[in-house]
C-alpha cells in the first residue's frame, strides 16, 4: 500500500479536521473531479481516490483505525501480521489494545449497532428558466436500506433469532494468550455469532440474512428560484437507509444550468441586448421588453445612444436565501439598415444634408482629442 497517498492529503485537510470540514472538502473535490462534468486529466481516477479517502475519513471508526495503523488499519487488516510467531502466536493488535485500551466492546462489534445512513450525491442539469423561476423535478435514486421483510434482523421471522450459546448474547468472548511478556487476557468478537450475540436458525429469504436490500425510490425535488450552476440542494432523509431503525442519510443534488439563448445572467442580474432602429433611438419610443417574468413596457428616451444601459428594477433573479430580486439591464444596440429602396436612400441623403453642420462639428471635436 506504499503507493497510496495519505488520505488527509487527498482531501486537502489537516489530521485534526472536524467531520464537517472533511465532508465539505469531499463535496468540493467530488464536484471538481466528477467524470460526468470534469475536464481534468485522469478525472475518474482522482474521483475514485477522493471517494476512497472519504469512505475512510468520513467514518469515525475507520478514521480511528487509519490514524493508528495507516492504510492497513483502514482496510481492516493487521499491520503487525507476520510477527505472531515470535510472540507465541498472539495477535499483536490485541496485546496493543490490552495495554492502551483500544479493544472494542461487544456493542461495537455487533451488527445490531445502529448507525445513520450514508449521504448520497447526484448531478442534475436544468434549463435556465427552471433555475431562475424554480421548478419541480423527479429524481430516481437507488439506495440501500433495512430489508422490508426482516427489518434488518436477517432472520426469516423473530422465532428464528436465538441468543448465541457461546457468548450468551454479549457478542464477545475472553481469550487467554501466552506471550513472551506473560499471559494476557483479551476480549474478542465471538467467532460463532460474529459479534452479534445472536444465532439465526433460518435466514431471511429476501436478503439472504444480510438484513439489507437495494431499492429504487422516486423523489420529487422542489428547486428553489434562483439556483445557479454548482449550487447544491440538500433533500433530507433521501440518502441511504439507516441501520436498525436509525435515521436515513440525505440526498445532495448539485445543479448545472443550461445557458439561455437571449438572457445572460450576472449574479442576480439579467443582461439583455435590445436592437433599436435609428428613428426609435432618435425620436424615442415605448416598446415591450422581454423579462423572465414576461413582457414589460419600457420607455426609450429620445436621443438614446448605442451601448446605453437602461435599468429595470426587480426584474432580475431572486436570491435563493433572501428572496431579494436583482435588476434587468437593457443594453441598446442600433440596427443599420441594408438593401435600401431608392425612396429610402433619398430620405437618408436628405437627412445627411440636414445633419451636415452637426456632423462637421462632431468630427471637429473628435479630431481635437488628438491635439
Amino acid at each position: 500500500m506504499a503507493d497510496k497517498r495519505d488520505y488527509y492529503e487527498v482531501l486537502g485537510v489537516s489530521k485534526t479536521a472536524s467531520a464537517e470540514e472533511i465532508k465539505k472538502a469531499y463535496r468540493q473535490l467530488a464536484k471538481k473531479y466528477h467524470p460526468d462534468i470534469s475536464k481534468e486529466e485522469n478525472a475518474e481516477a482522482k474521483f475514485k481516490e477522493v471517494q476512497e479517502a472519504y469512505d475512510v475519513l468520513g467514518d469515525q471508526e475507520k478514521r480511528s483505525n487509519y490514524d493508528q495503523f495507516g492504510h492497513a488499519g483502514a482496510q481492516g487488516g493487521n499491520p503487525f501480521e507476520g510477527f505472531g510467531g515470535g510472540f507465541g502466536g498472539a495477535d499483536f493488535s490485541d496485546i496493543f489494545s490490552s495495554f492502551f485500551g483500544g479493544g472494542r466492546s461487544s456493542q461495537q462489534n455487533s451488527r445490531q449497532t445502529q448507525y445513520r445512513g450514508n449521504d448520497i450525491e447526484r448531478m442534475m442539469t436544468i434549463d435556465f428558466m427552471e433555475a431562475v423561476l424554480g421548478s419541480k423535478k423527479q429524481v430516481e435514486v437507488e439506495i440501500e436500506q433495512d430489508c422490508g421483510h426482516c427489518h434488518g434482523t436477517g432472520a426469516e421471522n423473530k422465532k428464528d433469532i436465538e441468543t448465541c450459546d457461546k457468548c450468551h448474547g454479549t457478542g464477545a468472548v475472553n481469550v487467554e494468550q501466552r506471550t513472551m511478556f506473560g499471559t494476557f487476557r483479551t476480549q474478542q468478537a465471538c467467532p460463532k455469532c460474529g459479534g452479534t450475540g445472536k444465532h439465526i436458525k433460518e435466514k431471511c429469504h429476501k436478503c439472504s440474512g444480510s438484513g439489507r436490500e437495494k431499492v429504487k425510490k422516486t423523489v420529487e425535488v422542489k428547486i428553489p428560484a434562483g439556483v445557479d450552476t454548482n449550487m447544491t440542494l440538500r433533500v433530507s432523509g433521501y440518502g441511504e437507509g439507516g441501520n436498525q431503525g436509525a435515521p436515513s442519510g440525505d440526498l445532495y443534488i448539485t445543479f448545472r444550468v443550461r445557458p439561455h439563448k437571449i438572457f445572460k445572467r450576472e449574479g442576480q442580474d439579467i443582461i439583455l441586448e435590445v436592437p433599436l432602429t435609428f428613428s426609435q433611438a432618435t425620436l424615442g419610443t415605448t416598446i415591450d421588453i422581454p423579462t423572465i417574468y414576461g413582457d414589460v413596457k419600457m420607455k426609450i428616451p429620445a436621443g438614446t445612444q448605442a451601448g446605453t444601459k437602461l435599468r429595470m428594477k426587480d426584474k432580475g433573479i431572486a436570491d435563493v436565501k433572501s428572496g431579494r430580486k436583482g435588476a434587468q439591464y437593457v443594453i441598446v444596440s442600433l440596427i443599420t439598415p441594408t438593401n435600401l429602396t431608392s425612396d429610402e436612400k433619398k430620405l437618408f441623403e436628405q437627412l445627411d444634408q440636414l445633419d451636415s453642420t452637426r456632423k462637421k462639428s462632431a468630427w471637429d471635436r473628435f479630431k481635437d482629442l488628438f491635439k
